[in-house]
């Protein structure tokens, strides 16, 4: 990876840092955008690719994490993150 790789992949986990509850989401954000900027096989415009990677995650405080960083991969629009929790969005939590 070069320097201005990093760089990009550090802006976006500094933006992914601002969703959730702050101190798992802070702790974990630069894993997420390893995961899903570096690391993991994803097509946004084919979210369901037979040859996708998978990621599971357990931990619910974090799901506001995940929701952004979907939104930042483009699986969604990112307004949609306004509705984060609230009954009858996609986004309940």
């Amino acid at each position: 990876m070069d320097i201005d790789q990093i760089a990009k992949l550090k802006k976006i986990s500094q933006q992914l840092r601002k969703s959730g509850h702050s101190a798992g989401c802070l702790g974990f954000a630069d894993v997420m955008e390893v995961l899903y900027f570096h690391a993991m096989r994803l097509d946004s415009e084919n979210p369901n690719w037979e040859d996708r990677d998978i990621f599971v995650m357990s931990n619910g405080h974090y799901t506001p994490l995940l929701y952004a960083t979907l939104a930042e991969r483009g699986f969604f629009d990112k307004k949609e993150l306004v509705n984060l929790r609230k009954f009858g969005s996609k986004l309940q939590g």
